[in-house]
């Protein structure tokens, strides 16, 4: 009989400060080490996540492994990948003695995840459906762009980030908060905001508040090579208190015909970058395309 989340003994914040000193770990800044130690927050991530028994997850950023006991108790199977050798190393045995009847689902990933192919974090046989992951502030959504880029096989994640970069996450055009990373993550998903989480639930407790954030992927709002539309976005948002027909002109080779591409695809020369729709970037690319 598969175990359920509510069975597996989950770490409260006595035992993830016991298994710390154990291994002599402190927690850095540099790598966005805050680690989960209420029950209750795990569980709510899983279930909100909507993982089955169907699902192999990538947890990045497993530390401790707190998450990890919660996702390996409603997982098929869970890849987790952690950067710090020291933390890579207990984390199976932390799961052994967390929920030995789970610990077969664990894979452990000793890496970088900005910098692993797709090969490594599974291959077809073990291709990661579902990211869920309390992600280091400082690297949130370069790690989620690369991974739906390198992982066409992502259906959906959680991710839980700093309360003000999940708000950029999952803005729409026209609000203040919509920026690059709005617009980039929209070419491969629809985002939404799905609840905050409170500083006081981590070990050491951050100095801001926490945001969830799901996506579903989609299928790209347009055939054209991803980097040139992406190359617009950059530079709409590079300086993004200038009108469009200013801010494309190093992008366009000039304002004017920069102005020029921006009305050819429907698009008001003096409107900005927060503004534009990712079709409409991706429209704009094609028919600077068709140009060259």
């Amino acid at each position: 009989m598969e175990q359920q989340p509510s069975a597996v003994r989950l770490l409260g914040p006595a035992e993830v400060r016991g298994l710390a000193e154990r291994l002599e770990f402190r927690p850095t800044k540099k790598l966005g080490q805050n680690f989960v130690h209420d029950p209750n927050t795990v569980r709510r991530i899983v279930a909100t996540a909507g993982i089955d028994s169907d699902d192999v997850v990538l947890e990045v950023g497993p530390g401790i492994g707190s998450l990890t006991l919660g996702l390996l108790g409603a997982a098929g199977a869970v890849t987790a990948v952690e950067i710090d050798s020291a933390l890579a190393d207990r984390l199976s045995a932390t799961v052994t003695d967390h929920a030995p009847t789970l610990a077969e689902r664990l894979r452990v990933i000793n890496g970088d995840a900005l910098r692993l192919s797709a090969a490594e974090f599974g291959g077809p046989e073990r291709a990661p459906t579902a990211l869920v992951a309390n992600l280091p502030y400082n690297v949130a959504v370069p790690v989620v762009l690369r991974l739906l880029a390198e992982l066409p096989s992502l259906r959906h994640g959680l991710v839980m980030v700093q309360a003000e970069v999940a708000d950029r996450m999952a803005a729409e055009p026209g609000s203040r908060r919509y920026g690059a990373p709005s617009a980039k993550c929209a070419w491969y998903a629809d985002v939404r905001r799905a609840g905050s989480v409170s500083r006081n639930v981590f070990w050491p407790v951050p100095n801001v508040d926490s945001g969830l954030v799901a996506f579903t992927r989609h299928e790209p709002p347009a055939e054209i090579d991803r980097d040139r539309v992406f190359a617009v976005v950059e530079a709409a948002f590079a300086q993004r208190r200038k009108t469009l027909r200013s801010a494309l002109s190093g992008w366009a080779g000039s304002s004017e015909r920069a102005e020029r591409l921006l009305r050819a695809a429907g698009i008001d020369p003096a409107a900005r970058g927060e503004q534009l729709h990712i079709t409409e970037f991706a429209a704009l690319a094609g028919i600077a395309e068709t140009e060259t």
